[in-house]
């Protein structure tokens, strides 16, 4: 029940990253804080990188297994570089920018040393 939980969550905020990546959003007010896309671009990515692990750790016997961290920060990295390409691509009013990569490198990046912070007593293999 929980795996499908886990699933089901990152498959849904994968869909809600697409889509505020993806639609044009020029009439939204974000009020006057500079670069507040890059800490969205974070935040997204810092859950979904949580979700991720959450559910490929609950998929995984071995409870000292490093690839649920690996496989969740590189799925995070790739899927947000193919989001900034479609950005690129297939959109008007978006561009692609290696800074909301980056951004999204960092809130991966975040999640995964919250996670090995917390699981400092099991020893990743």
């Amino acid at each position: 029940m929980r795996k499908q939980l886990y699933f089901w969550a990152a498959l849904v905020w994968s869909g809600i990253i697409a889509f505020f990546c993806l639609v044009q959003l020029n009439n939204v007010p974000l009020g006057n804080v500079s670069n507040l896309d890059k800490l969205v671009h974070a935040f997204f990515h810092f859950v979904l990188t949580t979700l991720c692990f959450l559910f490929l750790k609950s998929r995984s016997s071995n409870l000292n297994n490093l690839k649920p961290l690996l496989f969740s920060f590189l799925f995070s990295v790739f899927f947000g570089i193919a989001i900034e390409v479609a950005q690129g691509l297939l959109t008007e009013t978006r561009q692609a920018d290696v800074f909301d990569v980056l951004a999204n490198m960092s809130g991966a990046t975040l999640s995964i040393a919250l996670i090995w912070l917390f699981n400092l007593n099991t020893k990743f293999k």
